[in-house]
């Protein structure tokens, strides 16, 4: 029988749903956000999925950037094994989609009964693994009814989440009976899950996949054109940033003396932002262009917005510095390992606490410097573009920082190989 708090759940969705579903709609059409078709969400209209298969569940880009090497080492052991993901966001569904990681890719169905259902009938999966601390309540119940395995993997409990799990945690508590193994990156995880109900005994601590994880090459006529716009300048890559950080950039780009000001690649944390960023660029006098359009790029160009899914990682090579958004405005942060993977220095805002842990490393070893306003980030920029060596000595601390961290996606697979046998 579900427990009470599931049923209280169900509740609040079936409410919820109805009334938030043409708000969700309407905001799609405003930002240009393309959504997988509701039927998919609803577990209606699926593709063929093979059976008896591991199920991963990524939520959004981070995510599917540590499902990558999972997956990858999952193939290489066991050729024959039915792999699929899933996705909850858009721009996660693309980049799992374009990478091809799976044998079948799918939007993550609505937590509900039916959805939830259907796409477990689809798919009779032997294991559940789910990315980070993705505890959707409904889907859990029907992996505990149907005795399927679920495995948490990378987990992470952040500061304000275990806040506000702790406040519910006699609620919690049945709902997540049915994980059957947690692994975490970090000892701090690893003891707020076992926390929230999460038995110790079932609690692992396997370390961050997100070291292990290598970049998608780039298109090497992408690179090439690139570098034909750098036009020999140094180059600042400035990834995953939010609404707000757009505008500290450009502002921080313009006031470095215009001989030595570097050309920007700039890449919206949404891609559907990339006209409004690009925007922000040309009334601030900068001459701009978009990724898509870079053929039609004015000489002298001095600022590209990516409007794509998928490459930043990749380009990050092209960096000689790197500002990692999320940072300047409360959002959490983004991941500077993918800059610290080619050796670039990286330059963050304060508000990392989504990657709390690898920051506090990285600020220590001097890979990364934390910079409050456009103003600093300008200092921070004149400093590792004027000092060769200072860059160089970060990106170097960086990479040894990656270096040290390695084997998790060993570890990892290794914990998951008695669910496959």
């Amino acid at each position: 029988m579900a427990p009470p708090a599931l049923w209280v759940y169900r509740a609040l969705m079936a409410v919820s749903l109805p009334v938030m579903a043409p708000f969700l709609l309407a905001a799609d059409r405003r930002r240009g956000k393309k959504r997988p078709p509701w039927s998919r969400r609803l577990g209606w209209n699926l593709p063929a999925i093979p059976n008896r298969g591991v199920w991963v569940q990524a939520v959004s880009v981070g995510e599917v950037a540590v499902a990558r090497p999972l997956l990858a080492e999952l193939r290489r052991r066991h050729p024959g094994l039915p792999l699929v993901l899933s996705a909850t966001t858009a721009t996660g569904l693309a980049m799992a989609s374009g990478a091809q990681l799976a044998d079948v890719t799918l939007p993550f169905p609505v937590d509900l009964p039916g959805p939830v259902r259907r796409l477990m009938d689809a798919a009779r999966p032997r294991l559940v693994v789910l990315v980070e601390t993705e505890l959707w309540p409904e889907l859990l119940a029907a992996c505990g009814t149907r005795r399927i395995p679920v495995v948490l993997v990378n987990a992470r409990v952040s500061d304000k989440s275990f806040r506000g799990y702790r406040a519910v945690r006699p609620l919690l508590r049945p709902l997540l009976a049915p994980v059957t193994l947690a692994l975490t990156q970090d000892e701090q995880s690893a003891e707020r899950l076992a926390a929230m109900g999460v038995g110790a005994d079932r609690v692992s601590v396997t370390g961050n996949v997100k070291f292990d994880a290598t970049p998608p090459g780039a298109a090497p006529k992408v690179l090439e054109e690139l570098r034909r716009l750098a036009g020999g300048r140094a180059v600042l890559v400035a990834g995953s940033t939010m609404p707000g950080e757009d505008e500290a950039v450009f502002d921080a780009l313009l006031k470095l003396p215009a001989r030595s000001r570097p050309f920007l690649l700039l890449a919206p944390r949404h891609p559907e932002r990339a006209a409004q960023a690009a925007q922000l660029a040309a009334d601030r006098g900068l001459t701009v262009a978009r990724r898509t359009l870079i053929d039609r790029a004015a000489p002298g160009c001095e600022v590209v917005v990516l409007d794509t899914v998928g490459e930043l990682a990749a380009l990050y090579q092209l960096a000689d510095v790197a500002f990692v958004g999320g940072s300047l405005v409360a959002t959490g942060g983004h991941n500077p390992i993918e800059p610290a993977r080619f050796g670039v220095p990286v330059i963050t805002g304060p508000h990392v606490k989504n990657f709390a842990a690898v920051y506090r490393s990285f600020v220590a070893a001097g890979a990364a410097r934390v910079v409050h306003s456009a103003a600093e980030l300008a200092a921070a920029l004149e400093h590792f573009l004027s000092d060769r060596a200072a860059a160089r000595a970060a990106g170097a601390a960086g990479h040894a920082l990656l270096a040290s961290n390695a084997g998790a996606t060993a570890r990892t697979v290794d914990a998951l190989e008695r669910f496959l046998t």
